[in-house]
């Protein structure tokens, strides 16, 4: 039985469904722990030892759980969020779980490579920190972010592929119930085609706003 045009156009749906509200999500949580990791590091504007020798432990600890484990390792947690282990919405926990650590090392590394005579010259006008992260760190390294947010959203898309194991939806749940279950090698390959063109359409756009906010 092959796929139907409606089956691929409601998982890619389910697909884009599950990498927008777990980006977001993630961006919320990622994004500050990223600044923290930055700021509180020895020798910057907030040097505390001990919430980045805690913080940054942690962060390695999750990130070095394989997506496929933690989204069943956690499933009584996402129960008690969602109401349910299965579906879209129940792939969206592990998907923060799984990419919020993964963003904040992201947004650490990018925020690193901003000059650091730009924030000694922040400080010297007396700038707050609140005003240093908002309107010299964070818009230095815009450019980069971009980058880093287009490489977890294609993180992304390949762990939705994942979650079809346990019946998340998407274009993976369809490439294994259809395409790996019944051996059917025309439905694998139109989604990992499909799959193939999202993440092309994710790059070429991250890639073309970067180098747009880099030439401003």
């Amino acid at each position: 039985m092959e796929i139907t045009a409606d089956q691929l156009s409601t998982a890619f749906g389910d697909t884009l469904y599950m990498v927008a509200l777990s980006l977001i999500f993630s961006g919320l949580i990622g994004l500050p722990l990223g600044v923290l990791l930055v700021i509180t590091r020895k020798g910057h504007i907030m040097d505390n030892k001990w919430i980045f020798n805690v913080l940054n432990p942690i962060i390695n600890i999750v990130r070095s759980v394989p997506f496929i484990i933690l989204l069943v390792a956690i499933i009584p947690f996402t129960r008690w969020i969602v109401g349910t282990g299965i579906g879209s919405n129940a792939a969206i926990v592990p998907l923060v779980f799984y990419a919020a650590p993964y963003i904040a090392r992201l947004v650490e590394n990018s925020l690193l490579e901003v000059d650091k005579g730009i924030i000694e010259a922040a400080q010297a006008m007396g700038a707050t920190t609140w005003q240093i992260i908002c309107r010299f760190l964070i818009p230095e390294g815009l450019s980069s972010l971009i980058l880093t947010f287009t490489t977890a959203t294609i993180g992304l898309v390949g762990a939705t592929a994942m979650a079809g194991a346990v019946g998340a939806g998407g274009v993976g749940d369809l490439a294994l119930a259809y395409g790996y279950q019944r051996f059917d090698t025309m439905t694998m390959v139109v989604t990992v085609a499909v799959l193939v063109i999202i993440v092309q359409l994710l790059q070429s756009t991250g890639n073309f706003v970067s180098r747009k906010i880099r030439r401003r």
